[in-house]
């Protein structure tokens, strides 16, 4: 398997810490509101990388941290009347409820912020106690060039991050690029520390974290490409001081999804909220797995409305061959694949998957999975191998995380498919007409 990794530039054969286990961390949301549909696109292509390494057959330990404690959860709780901890449960469930909606995985270790304040505090005292790090007035500042190597994950180097600052000035730091580790204030939810009374800054929470569940460099860190600078470059760099690692051995980062040509912004508010789709999540997920991960995706009502139907095509063919099996009685799901054609196409889509999860290349494999079941229905005579390329496109989506229902007839399910089965061999189309739509609204055609 190959696997781009930002931190070398390249394309790299992936090789585990541990045989037949995977660690993975995804930085999470700051829950002081709902998700765009920019913020769903690592919460669908980092599940789709989970579910590929445990369907190879390796054991994930997958962890999404949730950032509660930050100035825009405060403000809205003052804005509110509220309490912090009002606000963050309010939107962590409103996102966990749109992870659901977008057919990704919740069974994953989620730390908050709030839960790890003696961990991030000792982690701060120890980056202080081996010079990386300073106290200036009850605030704590990284300094980073103390990093020979800072800047290299985002291919910067330190003068040119100087020469092109717009850091705000503050006479605190020795160098303007050092970043806060901890801040003194009594303003919202605060902590006693070595340091000062106050909370601690944004990026030592993901590497506490990391080595507090995991105790060790982990195998992937996963993120969205908006956060490689600073937030990730600072916990390469905070990791190297306190525990001589880089945190990850492998870096992904995933492209932004644009709104019209523009960056989504909440701030801006051009952004079109995930809890607010009105299409079909399936559909929206295949849009968003079109486009290989690291590349720009650019959004548009019309660019998805294709996706929207031809996820309704994809659809109504897997459920068809299905309702053809299981009506007929010879639907076999663990069934053997041996059919030539079958297997060249899920070689096709784990190739694919292996070549740095490009899962675009993946779903021309669906796609050709797709033209043999419409085949096959048009004859609806060769059970085995409509069994076999069912149970291989079942294989492939349930990898990109594209869910489709397949339930069991029941027998009035069968007594209606065999009335319009009937009607249609009788050229009553009137009732036939009737009952196809009876079946249409239970999803049966």
């Amino acid at each position: 398997m190959k696997i781009f990794n930002s931190y070398t530039n390249s394309l790299e054969t992936f090789v585990p810490y541990h045989e037949g286990q995977v660690s993975m961390y995804v930085c999470g949301p700051t829950v002081y509101n709902y998700i765009h549909i920019g913020n769903a696109r690592p919460v669908v292509f980092f599940d789709v990388v989970r579910r590929y390494f445990e369907a190879i057959g390796f054991t994930v330990k997958f962890v999404s941290n949730f950032t509660d404690v930050d100035d825009k959860i405060i403000q809205k709780a003052i804005s509110e009347g509220v309490s912090e901890l009002d606000v963050s449960n309010r939107f962590i469930a409103a996102f966990l409820a749109d992870v659901e909606k977008l057919g990704s995985k919740t069974d994953y270790i989620k730390p908050r912020v709030t839960e790890y304040m003696p961990q991030i505090i000792a982690y701060i005292q120890e980056m202080v106690n081996k010079g990386f790090a300073y106290i200036v007035d009850g605030d704590v500042f990284f300094s980073v060039d103390k990093i020979p190597e800072y800047g290299k994950l985002s291919n910067r180097k330190l003068d040119d991050l100087l020469s092109g600052s717009r850091i705000e000035v503050n006479d605190k730091k020795k160098n303007p690029l050092d970043f806060v580790l901890w801040k003194r204030t009594v303003e919202g939810v605060h902590w006693n520390s070595p340091f000062s009374v106050g909370r601690p800054g944004w990026h030592t929470e993901c590497v506490t974290m990391i080595d507090d569940i995991f105790s060790e460099e982990i195998d992937i860190h996963g993120g969205g490409i908006d956060i490689m600078f600073p937030h990730h470059e600072n916990e390469i760099a905070q990791s190297l001081a306190c525990k001589g690692h880089r945190c990850a051995n492998i870096w992904m980062h995933n492209g932004r999804l644009n709104l019209e040509g523009e960056k989504m912004s909440k701030s801006e508010g051009n952004v079109v909220w995930v809890k607010d789709l009105s299409v079909d999540p399936m559909a929206f997920r295949m849009f968003l797995l079109s486009t290989h991960y690291r590349a720009p995706i650019a959004y548009s009502q019309d660019s998805l409305d294709s996706y929207v139907n031809e996820w309704q095509r994809l659809k109504k063919s897997v459920i068809g061959i299905f309702v053809t099996l299981d009506y007929n009685s010879v639907y076999h799901i663990n069934c053997e694949i041996t059919d030539p054609d079958i297997t060249a196409i899920i070689s096709a889509f784990t190739e694919s998957m292996e070549n740095d999860f490009n899962t675009a290349n993946a779903l021309t494999a669906v796609n050709q999975a797709l033209k043999i079941i419409n085949n096959l229905m048009r004859q609806k005579t060769d059970y085995e191998r409509m069994n076999q390329i069912l149970k291989a496109m079942n294989y492939m989506l349930m990898i990109l995380g594209l869910s489709i229902d397949q339930v069991p007839l029941t027998a009035n399910d069968k007594d209606l498919l065999a009335r319009w089965e009937a009607a249609r061999k009788a050229k009553d189309f009137q009732l036939a007409d009737v009952l196809r739509n009876e079946l249409a609204h239970k999803n049966l055609v």
